[in-house]
C-alpha cells in the first residue's frame, strides 16, 4: 500500500508541476514530453510597426514557432511600456520594447532577452509655421509616455539648451497623436514610423526637426525582445531558450530579406505597405552571429549604458545599473540554432 500510495503522489506531482506563462515545467519528464510531443505555450506581444511587428510576421511565415515547439499567442500593443505592464501584472511572457522604454528593464521591470535593431525612425516633428526646436518654447508637444518619441523630445530640448518644462508636454497614444496633430490640434509631437509617414499624408509640409542620428554617437537606440522576470529560473530556461531560437533565426532571415519581411507585416498588420517600407529603411539590421559576436565584445552593454546615462540625465532611472544584471546576453549567445 505504500509503495502504491508513492507511486501516486508522485503521479500527481507530475500532473501538478509548476505553471508558468502556462508552460509545464519543474519536472525533467515532463520537460522530456514537451520537447517530443505537446508544445509550450507563450504568450508574445509587439508593437504595431515594422521594427515591432517583423519579427513576428517572419516567424509566422517560416512557421518557427511550431519548429521550435511553441504554441503562440500573439499580441499587439501600441507601445512597450504597456507591455512591461503585461508582464509585471503576468498577463505576458514576452514582449518588444523601444528604446525608450529601456529605462523600465534598467530598474528591474523585465530581463532584456534579445536586441532588435539599432532604429533611426523616431521625430520631433512640429507643424508647417515652427521651424526651430527654439520655437517650441511654450508649445504644445504630444508624446506617448514612456517611449522612444518621448525621449526624442528629451534629447531634442536638451540640445537646444531648452528644458522640458519649456514646452506644454501632453502625453497621448500613438494613435491619437496622429490624428491630433493632423488635425492641428497640437504645435508638435515626438513620433516614429511609420505614423509620422501617415501623418505626413495629411500634413505634408510638417518639418522634421530632430532624429535619432541627431543624437549620434553618443546615443545609440537599440529596440529589445523582453522577457517577465520571474521566466529568468531553471524552471524557465526551456520557454526562454525556444523563444530566443525563433528570434535568432527570424532575425536572420529578416536581415537578408527585407522587402519581403515589409510585405509580410503589412500582410500581418493589414497597413500600407509604403509606410512600413518608409520604417523599414531606418534601421540597422544584424544577424544573429553578428549580434551574439556584439554581445560578446561588449558592444551592446555600451549601447545600454549609453541609454541608462541618457535616462538618468532625464531623471527616469537614479543610478548607473550594470547592464549584466538586465541583458541576459550570455543566453542569447548561448542559445542554438
Amino acid at each position: 500500500m505504500q509503495d502504491n500510495t508513492a507511486t501516486s503522489q508522485r503521479r500527481r506531482t507530475l500532473l501538478k508541476a509548476a505553471t508558468l506563462g502556462g508552460v509545464a515545467i519543474g519536472m525533467p519528464g515532463v520537460q522530456t514530453a514537451l520537447a517530443q510531443g505537446a508544445p509550450m505555450k507563450v504568450r508574445m506581444g509587439y508593437i504595431g510597426d515594422f521594427l515591432g511587428a517583423s519579427m513576428v510576421a517572419v516567424a509566422n511565415k517560416l512557421d518557427l514557432w511550431k519548429k521550435h515547439n511553441l504554441a503562440p499567442e500573439i499580441k499587439v500593443f501600441t507601445n512597450g511600456p504597456i507591455q512591461i505592464q503585461a508582464l509585471g501584472s503576468g498577463d505576458l511572457d514576452f514582449g518588444f520594447i523601444g528604446p525608450g522604454a529601456l529605462w523600465l528593464p534598467i530598474t528591474g521591470k523585465a530581463k532584456v532577452i534579445a536586441i532588435n535593431v539599432v532604429g533611426f525612425s523616431d521625430r520631433v516633428i512640429t507643424q508647417p509655421g515652427i521651424k526651430t526646436l527654439q520655437d517650441l518654447k511654450g508649445k504644445t508637444v504630444a508624446v506617448p509616455e514612456g517611449t522612444s518619441g518621448d525621449m526624442l523630445v528629451r534629447l531634442a530640448l536638451q540640445k537646444a539648451g531648452m528644458k522640458i518644462e519649456d514646452i506644454k508636454r501632453v502625453t497621448m497614444d500613438p494613435s491619437t497623436i496622429v490624428t491630433a496633430f493632423a488635425s492641428g490640434q497640437v504645435d508638435g509631437a515626438g513620433i516614429w514610423y511609420p505614423h509620422v509617414g501617415t501623418i505626413r499624408q495629411r500634413v505634408p509640409n510638417l518639418n522634421e526637426l530632430f532624429t535619432n542620428k541627431d543624437a549620434l554617437p553618443k546615443n545609440s537606440f537599440p529596440s529589445a525582445f523582453v522577457m517577465r522576470p520571474d521566466l529568468d529560473s531553471a524552471a524557465g530556461r526551456p520557454l526562454h531558450d525556444a523563444v530566443l531560437r525563433v528570434i535568432k533565426e527570424a532575425s536572420d532571415w529578416r536581415a537578408n530579406n527585407v522587402s519581403q519581411a515589409v510585405d509580410l507585416t503589412a500582410a500581418l498588420m493589414n497597413a500600407p505597405r509604403t509606410n512600413l517600407e518608409a520604417e523599414s529603411k531606418f534601421a540597422q539590421y544584424y544577424s544573429s552571429a553578428e549580434l551574439a559576436k556584439l554581445t560578446e565584445d561588449g558592444t551592446v552593454n555600451n549601447w545600454l549604458n549609453g541609454m541608462n546615462e541618457m535616462f538618468k540625465s532625464f531623471g527616469r532611472v537614479p543610478e548607473m545599473v550594470d547592464a549584466q544584471k538586465y541583458y541576459m546576453g550570455a543566453r542569447y549567445v548561448a542559445a542554438k540554432i
